[in-house]
């Protein structure tokens, strides 16, 4: 199976209604894509738009999709991570109900548990969003 095709809740620790990812669109050990259609009922989504928190918890959970990839590949079970530090999250616009965002982050550096990435985030061809984000994955199994 390719991870393409793997359900996001396979994946990602996060569930309903606290996931920001809806399915891996593309994945290697450095590249990772999420897509992610704003819904009306999003608990990030105020008048009409994903909020900033939104945008940063989308990012996160890209990365929790990449892990879980590895994970999946590895035949490991997914575990919990945190968001060690985010740095120059620059917001040109707020999506918008209905739109579709693609998320990328490239692995910058890899050192024991910690991961620091570069995230992009676009709908179509405008980029809406760009961070630098550190994660830290723990050794404790999802629920």
């Amino acid at each position: 199976m390719k991870v393409e095709d793997i359900p996001i809740l396979e994946l990602i620790p996060q569930r309903p209604p606290f996931v920001m990812v809806d399915r891996v669109v593309a994945f290697d050990r450095v590249i990772t894509t999420t897509a992610f259609a704003v819904q009306p009922d999003c608990i990030f989504v105020e008048d009409g738009h994903l909020v900033p928190d939104g945008l940063v918890e989308n990012v996160a959970q890209t990365c929790a999709a990449r892990m879980g990839c590895v994970n999946y590949i590895n035949r490991e079970s997914v575990k919990l991570g945190f968001i060690g530090a985010v740095r120059d999250m620059i917001f040109h616009r707020l999506p918008q109900v209905g739109e579709t965002l693609m998320t990328s982050i490239k692995v910058r550096e890899e050192v024991f548990r910690m991961t620091l990435v570069d995230a992009e985030v676009r709908i179509g061809d405008e980029v809406v969003a760009t961070a630098e984000m550190k994660i830290a994955l723990s050794e404790v199994d999802a629920q």
